[in-house]
């Protein structure tokens, strides 16, 4: 899930942000799903939900599809978001769910009370009950990221993040989990959360990996459905989905930490057998502990987006999976199945998906397309009715026909539930049994409490920091302390426990002190992220300036202790030789206190709370991008999976190399992209003016606003002749799977070179653009060097790489090295383009 503004670049999404041959696979997805179904496929278990189907709601909802209507119906299955939508709009259009994004508030203010969230939900409940028109009474559903604890609500109990909860290897405290934040979403009347998220990395350079518990199909299992039941209760006991419980989701169906060199959103290449011995399993035990809902993933199964995936969505999850709750997309994920759009995509809803999530202003176009193809056939009466039944199944179960207003249910509104005392201690045990300790030279670890304590680092007083994405905003960036009441950061906690002893503690950041320490316990590490944002291209944690801190602490005699902020594993040998101890303390949320807990001894001087956290994925002995999973380059992990070290072990950890094994490039030679051929590991790539995504391989290919053919320059079909028609945006440009480092080059002067020829000038405004992922990316305006070109002569040009290397882009991850996009008119020619240093620039920025 996500809440951002739309760039201008979506449309390049549709293929780089499944890993550059995302989408492209997607033209000839239908046929391969075809092929897929007369071979055999794996034996996907026949499951049984935790809900069992209750004749009396199977009754009431065959009651309600004969008296509603198709706009009725297709209102049902899409959700608006509250920034887009009024509660008037939900009343007109018969809206079924609503949902605030990452970082989205009541009225737009970040610090909305309770009673704000919850005189909201009224507004769009009432609109929703409101039959003036004459049309059936319907209550709308509430969905919101709740994926670490309430996070979008200032004040309330944030957990740490996913990676952490796996260390803790306690599916117990999963359940208690759940039940702390369904307590805090019931407070301010939403009845929907997008948790738990299911993912089971293979790759730690995604940007999602914190969310995942592990690498181990294992340990999902085995957490999922003690989630969904902390969430939602029980099956079969009286308060199911009732009371302090919500609405559960599995999320992201499917194999959505299995992309391909760890790409956001990308394309998961891999057996079927894998995708269910690996990256289905959590969903299992989800589905048997009664999960009402599934949301479905951005990303692609061997080229074919899971939005737009029948036979995963219909015929393994709901049929041989017995799934009978809704399918819900992800923001706006419709768009990108292979001929869609936002406004317009009957090919999600025929492969399975029941409600479009549709936050951006042009949801009403996407109703009134729909409620023409349900009209036209073209979406079926009998998979309309089927998606409508299932969300009203979801409801009644919830129990939303009978609950009145969000302010009349038993729990709404009351604020003594966010943040409270009983929530933040299951937070801080959380955070005691997920801190993982990997290095203890000595036994410096536990301190004693009455010292001379240094606590320094950018961490050590930073609650936004140490709490990740995900916290209060979708990013978890522009956060001050004040935004978290009655949190404690690492530093707070440590100081109540040296303090409280007689010790003496000093806070700063930068390392200096007034008195010489015994001990300096450094806390730093990565600053929050989320999806997209946070894709890396390798394991190296870039942190020179921790480092210099830490030797230069080390090297006046003073004991370090390195306590490590983190999303997922990293290289950090070079911090490890400079501490005496060192603990992963993940992204601790909004706990820090139970940090100093497990780091010190008690009053009496006794060990309170050992380590007991245990790595659930792999630790890497150096940054390079290798995949090391249990089981799979176990060799080339520095800590295997397991590791993690309590106060009984005496472990002498020797100096390690500090060798990274990345090569970085010089960027002085030429990188060639196309030369008579797309060169590896590029493709050469049509989004037409359709949406339609293609891979060329044949001499001529003809697409909705646009063809491109084969030509002759110095030899047979070294070049490529592009013909815009004007129909519409049309892009085409060459893409990878893997990220490509341009960093050098742009530092280097350099340039995107190719020649070109002109046998129509632009009609309309023609851009040039690099993409590193979704929105990431830029582009340059090239219209007037095309438009002053002599038709038929070929000329080079050069644009300088600085153009294209601007806020937001990383250089170094770079997906599409060069495409072309235009809706207007244009016939031109290229040949030889690659990627140049020191080049003479035609097309300057700025």
């Amino acid at each position: 899930m996500v809440f951002k503004k739309r760039m201008l670049l979506g449309v390049i999404s549709a293929l780089v942000v499944g890993g550059g041959l995302l989408g492209c696979a997607d033209q000839a997805g239908d046929q391969a799903v075809g092929q897929q179904a007369e071979s055999e496929h794996p034996s996907w278990p026949a499951l049984t939900s935790g809900i069992a189907k209750d004749p009396a709601i199977e009754s009431r909802i065959d009651a309600l599809l004969a008296q509603m209507s198709v706009e009725e119906k297709v209102g049902q299955m899409i959700q608006v978001e509250i920034r887009t939508a009024t509660p008037e709009e939900v009343r007109e259009y018969h809206i079924g769910s609503i949902l605030n994004g990452g970082g989205s508030f009541p009225d737009n203010n970040k610090h909305a009370s309770v009673a704000d969230w919850v005189a909201l939900a009224d507004r769009y409940y009432h609109a929703s009950m409101d039959t003036s028109d004459g049309g059936v009474a319907i209550p709308m559903i509430w969905g919101t990221d709740a994926v670490h604890g309430h996070n979008n609500v200032i004040g309330a109990t944030l957990f740490p993040h996913n990676i952490a909860l796996g260390a803790t290897h306690n599916p117990e405290l999963m359940r208690k989990i759940g039940e702390v934040t369904a307590a805090e979403v019931s407070a301010t009347g939403i009845d929907w959360v997008f948790a738990p998220t299911l993912a089971v990395t293979r790759d730690d350079r995604w940007g999602r990996s914190y969310e995942s518990y592990s690498e181990d199909p294992e340990v999902v299992r085995d957490y999922a459905g003690e989630l969904v039941e902390g969430l939602q209760g029980t099956p079969g006991s009286g308060d199911l989905l009732r009371g302090k419980y919500v609405v559960s989701t599995a999320k992201h169906f499917l194999a959505d930490g299995g992309t391909e060199n760890g790409i956001d959103r990308g394309d998961a290449m891999l057996s079927e057998q894998e995708l269910m011995d690996i990256h289905a399993q959590g969903y299992f035990s989800a589905i048997e502990s009664g999960v009402q809902t599934v949301m479905a993933s951005f990303s692609s199964w061997n080229g074919k987006k899971m939005h737009g995936h029948k036979y995963l969505m219909t015929d393994v999850l709901k049929q041989q999976l017995g799934f009978d709750g809704f399918i819900i997309g992800d923001w706006a994920g419709h768009q990108f199945v292979n001929g869609c759009s936002n406004v317009s995509c009957p090919q999600s809803i025929n492969a399975g998906l029941d409600m479009f999530m549709a936050p951006d202003p042009s949801w009403k176009e996407l109703f009134a397309n729909t409620v023409a193809q349900a009209k036209s056939g073209e979406i079926s009466a009998e998979r309309l009715n089927d998606a409508v039944r299932r969300i009203l199944r979801v409801k009644l179960r919830a129990g939303l026909f009978d609950a009145g207003a969000p302010s009349e249910r038993a729990y709404a509104g009351d604020e003594s539930l966010i943040g409270a005392p009983e929530h933040r201690a299951i937070a801080r045990q959380a955070v005691r049994e997920s801190l993982v300790l990997l290095k203890n030279n000595d036994g410096l670890l536990p301190l004693a409490r009455n010292q001379k304590v240094l606590v320094t680092g950018d961490g050590a007083d930073n609650i936004g920091k140490q709490s990740g994405g995900w916290s209060v905003t979708w990013q978890g960036t522009g956060n001050q302390n004040a935004d978290f009441p009655g949190a404690t950061s690492v530093y707070g906690g440590i100081a109540e426990a040296v303090e409280s002893a007689g010790g003496s503690v000093q806070l700063s950041t930068d390392g200096s002190f007034a008195t010489k320490p015994d001990v300096a316990i450094v806390v730093f590490g990565e600053d929050p992220y989320a999806e997209m944002q946070g894709d890396v291209s390798n394991l190296r944690y870039q942190g020179e300036q921790d480092l210099a801190l830490m030797q230069r602490l080390r090297a006046q005699g003073i004991p370090v202790v390195g306590l490590f902020i983190t999303g997922r594993p990293l290289w950090v040998n070079p911090q490890l030789n400079a501490s005496d101890a060192f603990a992963v303390i993940w992204q601790p949320g909004t706990e820090g206190a139970g940090v100093a807990d497990v780091i010190f001894r008690d009053a009496q001087g006794n060990v309170q709370y050992d380590f007991t956290g245990k790595l659930t994925f792999s630790w890497p002995d150096d940054a390079t991008p290798v995949v090391r999973n249990r089981g799979e380059n176990e060799a080339q992990a520095l800590f295997q999976y397991g590791y993690g070290l309590s106060y009984s072990d005496s472990v002498q950890m020797a100096a390690l190399s500090e060798e990274s094994g990345l090569q970085q490039a010089e960027g002085r030679e030429s990188l060639a992209i196309f030369n008579g051929r797309a060169l590896d590991p590029w493709h050469f790539q049509v989004v037409d003016a359709a949406n339609h995504q293609s891979v060329i391989s044949s001499s001529v290919t003809k697409l909705n606003g646009i063809s491109v053919k084969s030509v002759d320059r110095n030899v047979q079909e070294d070049s490529r002749r592009l013909q815009w028609t004007g129909e519409g945006d049309a892009t085409v440009g060459f893409f990878a799977n893997s990220r490509t480092d341009l960093s050098r080059y742009a530092a280097n002067g350099g340039a995107l070179v190719f020649d070109v020829k002109i046998d129509r000038a632009p009609s309309d405004a023609v851009n040039i653009g690099i993409n590193c992922g979704m929105d990431c990316g830029a582009e340059q305006a090239i219209t007037e060097v095309l438009s002053g070109m002599t038709a038929g002569e070929w000329k080079t040009v050069a644009v300088d790489l600085q153009c294209l290397a601007t806020d937001g882009v990383k250089m170094d991850m770079v997906l599409s090295p060069f495409y072309v996009r235009t809706a207007g008119a244009l016939d031109m020619t290229v040949h030889n383009i690659h990627v140049a240093a020191d080049a003479k620039a035609d097309i300057h920025c700025g």
